[in-house]
């Protein structure tokens, strides 16, 4: 975790990331990305899950994806956050071919404080987030309380289908450069 900003009035919009990929050295590139995140000035990281290791969802004939989940506090707007993690994606040489298909790296606004947004290119809380285990147990290690669709994070992950998931990581600080 890192210290609060002097001015803690100017973060003060909490989301949840979702972070995922399966090309290349996804747990790198998911590093990278939240280093990218942190940089910026309005972004700040405030709490990363271990690393999961994931079977493929959707699209089951490709690599194993390897996943983590984020807690950010932000001064951005929701299509702002959504903006920097495109940016990011895009920084980090995502290309996108096939919907479910395989990625480099892959960012999803999860949830932005308590909104509910449904808009052209933007859907929050994320509309299948709790139906998909490979999120739920990433978001049990930073807010098992945050409440999507009425109901806590710990609610769905309990009676989500996590066969097949690994935990990649002990703990929290594999995204932190070494």
């Amino acid at each position: 975790m890192n210290t609060p900003p002097s001015d803690a009035g100017a973060l003060a919009h909490v989301a949840l990331l979702g972070l995922g990929g399966n090309i290349g050295d996804p747990p790198a590139s998911m590093a990278a990305a939240l280093q990218i995140l942190q940089a910026d000035a309005e972004i700040e990281v405030a709490a990363v899950s271990r690393l999961y290791r994931t079977p493929p969802w959707g699209k089951t004939d490709q690599a194993w994806f390897f996943n983590s989940c984020a807690m950010v506090r932000t001064a951005l707007s929701p299509h702002g956050l959504l903006d920097a993690c495109l940016s990011t994606e895009r920084r980090l040489k995502r290309k996108r071919r096939e919907r479910w298909g395989p990625r480099i790296i892959d960012i999803d606004v999860l949830t932005y404080d308590a909104e509910t947004i449904h808009e052209d290119g933007l859907s929050i809380p994320h509309p299948h987030m709790h139906e998909r285990a490979f999120v739920l147990l990433p978001l049990m290690d930073i807010g098992p309380e945050v409440h999507v669709r009425g109901k806590p994070v710990s609610h769905w992950a309990a009676s989500a289908d996590a066969a097949g998931i690994e935990l990649a990581s002990e703990d929290s600080s594999w995204w932190l450069k070494k």
